[in-house]
């Protein structure tokens, strides 16, 4: 990496992946307005990708840009994938986690009971 590189404090492009849920009821024209106006690309149900330049925290900016455009409601739930340095990192922009679906479908290991002979 050159010295040039390292000392580059201003806007890079950055790549998102969003996922949303923002339930039956939930502001999907003015979050579809935000996608769009961002050349956001679709990537299955309710995931999209799109590249920023931002010199910030791209979480931290996802959320006040979001806020602006988006009237979100205590249980909207939108889950931020992206860079930061070498590695992925992972936010809830709005929301959280929730129990997974999936709970109590896969096998568990059960750790064997020894019993001793006296």
């Amino acid at each position: 990496m050159s010295i040039k590189t390292k000392m580059n404090t201003g806007p890079s492009k950055k790549a998102v992946w969003l996922s949303y849920d923002l339930g039956l009821r939930g502001d999907y024209s003015g979050l579809y307005a935000w996608l769009d106006q961002h050349g956001a690309r679709e990537c299955g149900d309710a995931t999209a990708f799109l590249e920023t330049e931002t010199a910030g925290d791209i979480a931290e900016w996802l959320r006040e840009e979001l806020a602006h455009s988006v009237k979100l409601a205590p249980k909207d739930r939108i889950y931020a994938i992206y860079h930061e340095g070498l590695k992925m990192k992972g936010k809830f922009i709005s929301g959280g986690r929730k129990r997974a679906p999936w709970e109590g479908y896969g096998q568990q290991e059960v750790a064997e009971d020894s019993e001793d002979a006296a």
